[in-house]
């Protein structure tokens, strides 16, 4: 089993300007520029009352910016200013633009270290629309 461990992949960090739509299992180190929530509801579920929160947030690196939707607890993470890695992240579509998203199967954590670099502001992928086409072979 310890010779399995040391065999694991080491993750590979990408970029905001390299994501594209419908792919997943992205890890990016990324700054929050601004948190707004979009949702906060509670919904009975037994004896406690789960709330079901919703943010989204702008995020980026020094290659552009993107929106982030925080589901429920990674919701306090995601404060401005703060430096977030994101682990096996997703694209969705919604609307025909690009949304950041972490599902169960990914990881929302906050960085040790602020970040050193300075957030490119003018490359938006959120504001690109895109439109699926279908091909016929």
């Amino acid at each position: 089993m310890a010779e399995k461990k040391s065999s694991m992949r080491k993750p590979v960090f990408a970029k905001v300007d390299q994501l594209r739509p419908g792919t997943n299992g992205h890890n990016l180190v990324v700054k929050v520029l601004s948190s707004k929530m979009v949702l906060q509801k509670g919904r009975p579920d037994g004896p406690q009352v789960h709330q079901m929160r919703i943010a989204e947030c702008l995020v980026g690196d020094e290659t552009g910016l993107i929106l982030f939707t925080a589901r429920n607890e990674q919701v306090e993470t995601m404060k401005p200013e703060a430096t977030v890695i994101l682990r096996n992240a997703k694209i969705d579509m919604f609307k025909g633009s690009m949304r950041l998203a972490v599902d169960k199967w990914g990881r929302v954590e906050a960085a040790a270290d602020p970040a050193t670099f300075t957030v490119k502001e003018d490359n938006n992928l959120s504001l690109v629309e895109y439109e699926l086409v279908n091909i016929e072979e």
